[in-house]
């Protein structure tokens, strides 16, 4: 099973290059001017222990900060395939003031619902959830320092996904089973 794979995206704003292998060991190199997402691509590529490498540049960090997310999301679906995973899961993570807990379902059903004081990164993790196709929730329990909030976020996000796409034998799911509900 090869989950490995490389995108590239070019537009007027933005060139993104990433190179991901799911099965990695959290080994991450990062080139872009934009040290905090650096940063952050950084931490949940340790976290997941995905491999990647990224390098990026663009107009403004709006841009930058959305295509890196938009390519990021593509990169993991199509390194995904058609192979059954997990596919379900979560990760609280506690940094100084924060407490963030992220749930994750890797499904063709794209759906974000994401509590972050910073609305760009608010904007980073809704653009990764639609161009990855999963279901995203993100839930500051607690904390007031907003870069701690946003790194226990990228943080969490690593561990969940490092559960989520963990391989199976067969896929988890209910559609293909008959209902049968017991008297």
């Amino acid at each position: 099973m090869d989950r490995k794979t490389e995108v590239v995206r070019k537009t007027r704003e933005t060139e993104v290059r990433l190179k991901l292998d799911l099965d990695g060991e959290g080994a991450t190199s990062v080139k872009c001017e934009e040290q905090f997402l650096r940063h952050m691509v950084e931490t949940m590529g340790r976290y997941a222990d995905f491999d990647l490498t990224l390098e990026a540049e663009g107009d403004d960090v709006h841009h930058l900060v959305e295509d890196v997310a938009i390519v990021l999301g593509k990169t993991l679906k199509q390194c995904l395939g058609e192979y059954p995973i997990e596919r379900t899961a979560f990760s609280m993570i506690p940094m100084d003031d924060a407490l963030v807990q992220v749930a994750v379902d890797i499904i063709e059903r794209p759906y974000a619902d994401v509590d972050c004081p910073d609305p760009l990164y608010a904007h980073f993790l809704r653009s990764f959830a639609m161009s990855s196709g999963i279901t995203l929730h993100v839930m500051v329990m607690r904390g007031y320092d907003q870069h701690h909030i946003v790194e226990a976020s990228f943080k969490a996000l690593g561990k969940a996904l490092r559960s989520a796409v963990r391989p199976r034998k067969e896929e988890l799911s209910t559609k293909d089973r008959p209902k049968v509900m017991e008297r």
